[in-house]
């Protein structure tokens, strides 16, 4: 785990993270028993209070549980706190939980005997045996695998809360009955509650489609369909210097720049395999007719440019001395994702990924992926994205979803691991979280409220050069296969974003601010003045602007407060007399009249540090 320390806060926030330590429920089996119990004792309290709400499924989720319901009548808040005092009051009885083991025809008779549907299908999908049943004393029983508390009394009434009720469908298919699912929390401490219950209210406040709405740096319209953000000059300022920042640093490390087409033959992804592996993902094919559409005959919008990068390295033989090559591009690609998982900026249908693919020679591989490692973590120092961990994303090697011999995943993992040991980062195993084509190191960042996302990513790929026959001249004459590093340090321009208004709160750091510094003219005596001051800035290439509103001087604080400009200086006779600014800071505060040339130094410097004033 490359775990460095988190952002800045207050002492008080620091210590009253330390005190309150919230793990996921995969973290800890004690949370997992509570919120199967839990679960198992709000589905109680439905169906006492509710006779003919049916039950389906109630896992746990990494910061609680639910459970979905076929009831006849939506749930309400007013039912929400109902069914609260009623779990207390089962929670109170303190009813054992006992384990029964059954056959399969003793749990179907049970299940028909009381008439629930849904839990006839759940038991068709158990494909061990025995059957195992839990029951809440001789009261409520339901199939589960658990694991659970002893007695409903090791539950604390005070760690738990019903959260709100969200629509679901039976089994995430449109097609079949709409449930209604209850999210809820539990925790094994009050103070747990209280802390998670904060850390919500602070999500609220960071809500990067809150913050980005205020700040006015990207919108969505129905008109245009969902999942697909239209960005504001303000936001596509943003988007333009994350892409040249990263541009820059792969100029230095020589990467060579490339553009593709947003579409391609289905051919070509048939080729490389998505067609076959990531099919349901993309968006439907576009044919001349119904019989090529029937023939998959066509063109489909790109889930991944590194098809295309493979074609611009195979149009030519390409020499040993040519490798390692380093095809890099910010190419927008459409991934068809259900409409109940979108999610703002992080989870959108069209997005630009930071892609380069490396095209390597076997013995440069490891010296390459070192590199690109090199590369992210640089990328993440400058971006102050500081808490993350390395996670080694490989196969699961009973699925059948990956393309490739064994001999070519085994060379693939190997690599990174040897990576990862060499730099000494400590990591974790992620089995099944493979690409279908190869194996991952991951980079998941934790954010300020401990939240985890999924930003770099690096992969080593043996699989397609395969697959499209890619070759160069060996030093001996000869024709050998390259190996191919998939990596993309962002790894997605609006799920970076998003992050990033959310870690920071709206307040980006001065050199990624779209507007870095605001003049407030006290009257319009001063904004001659100002706009030559500005002048000045943007010369130096300091993104500066004059609010020329005309409101009175604690207005425009107040504006430039809202909008979170990082530095502003107020203009006054005084400041003109002298040639000077009165600068407040968003990181300093007030720091009193500065002479013009000073005030330009020292931004230009802090800039240049990716540093704040």
């Amino acid at each position: 785990m490359v775990q460095q320390q988190i952002s800045p806060k207050s002492s008080s926030q620091q210590e009253q993270v330390e005190k309150i330590y919230l793990p996921r429920t995969s973290e800890s089996e004690i949370l997992k028993k509570i919120r199967h119990t839990a679960s198992h004792v709000m589905a109680m309290a439905v169906q006492k209070l509710f006779p003919k709400a049916q039950v389906t499924i109630g896992p746990w989720i990494e910061n609680g549980f639910y459970y979905d319901f076929d009831n006849p009548e939506p749930f309400t808040d007013k039912d929400l706190k109902a069914i609260y005092k009623e779990m207390v009051k089962i929670i109170n009885q303190k009813l054992p939980v006992v384990r029964e083991e059954v056959s399969r025809e003793e749990a179907e008779r049970r299940i028909q005997e009381i008439n629930e549907a849904y839990k006839l299908e759940i038991l068709s999908d158990i494909k061990e045996e025995p059957i195992t049943i839990y029951h809440l004393g001789d009261k409520w029983w339901d199939l589960c695998a658990g694991p659970h508390v002893e007695n409903t009394s090791e539950l604390n009434p005070k760690a738990i809360d019903l959260e709100s009720v969200a629509g679901a469908y039976w089994r995430g298919d449109e097609t079949k009955a709409q449930l209604q699912r209850i999210y809820a929390t539990a925790w094994e401490t009050p103070e747990q509650l209280a802390e998670y219950k904060r850390r919500k209210e602070e999500a609220l406040r960071r809500d990067h489609r809150k913050l980005g709405k205020e700040l006015g740096l990207f919108i969505f319209s129905d008109l245009v369909g969902p999942g697909l953000p239209l960005w504001t000059p303000k936001g596509t300022l943003l988007r333009s210097l994350l892409e040249d920042f990263l541009k820059q640093e792969q100029l230095k490390r020589g990467y060579l720049p490339v553009v593709t087409p947003h579409i391609a033959r289905v051919d070509l992804f048939k080729v490389s395999g998505h067609w076959q592996k990531y099919k349901e993902d993309m968006f439907p094919i576009m044919a001349e007719n119904e019989e090529a559409a029937e023939h998959e005959q066509g063109f489909v919008l790109k889930p991944m440019n590194c098809p295309f990068h493979i074609q611009i390295y195979k149009s030519e033989l390409r020499s040993y001395r040519e490798l390692p090559m380093r095809l890099a591009e910010f190419g927008t690609v459409y991934r068809y994702e259900q409409s109940g998982e979108l999610g703002g900026l992080t989870r959108v249908r069209g997005f630009t990924v930071d892609d380069s693919h490396l095209f390597v020679t076997p013995e440069q591989l490891d010296s390459e992926f070192l590199n690109v490692v090199d590369l992210i973590l640089s990328v993440f120092g400058k971006l102050q994205l500081k808490n993350f961990k390395a996670r080694l994303s490989f196969r699961d090697p009973a699925s059948d979803k990956y393309i490739g011999s064994d001999e070519a995943w085994e060379k693939a993992q190997g690599a990174i691991r040897r990576a990862v040991e060499q730099l000494g980062m400590e990591h974790f195993e992620g089995i099944g979280e493979a690409a279908f084509y190869g194996p991952k190191l991951d980079f998941i960042f934790r954010d300020a409220l401990e939240r985890e996302w999924q930003l770099g990513t690096v992969q080593v790929d043996y699989n397609l050069p395969e697959r499209f026959d890619l070759e160069y001249v060996a030093e001996d004459g000869s024709r050998k296969r390259p190996v191919m590093i998939h990596r993309a340090p962002f790894g997605s321009l609006e799920r970076l974003i998003g992050i990033l208004i959310e870690e920071y709160a709206g307040d980006f750091p001065l050199w990624l601010a779209p507007i870095q510094a605001r003049l407030l003219p006290v009257g319009d005596a001063q904004l001659d003045y100002a706009k030559d001051v500005v002048a000045q800035m943007r010369d130096l290439g300091i993104r500066a602007e004059v609010d020329v509103s005309g409101d009175r001087l604690g207005k425009l604080i107040r504006n430039a407060e809202k909008e979170k400009i990082p530095v502003m200086g107020v203009v006054g006779a005084k400041e003109v007399e002298t040639n000077s600014l009165s600068i407040r800071t968003r990181t300093s505060g007030e720091l009193g009249t500065v002479p013009v040339s000073e005030v330009l130094d020292k931004m230009k410097q802090a800039i240049a540090n990716y540093d704040n004033l």
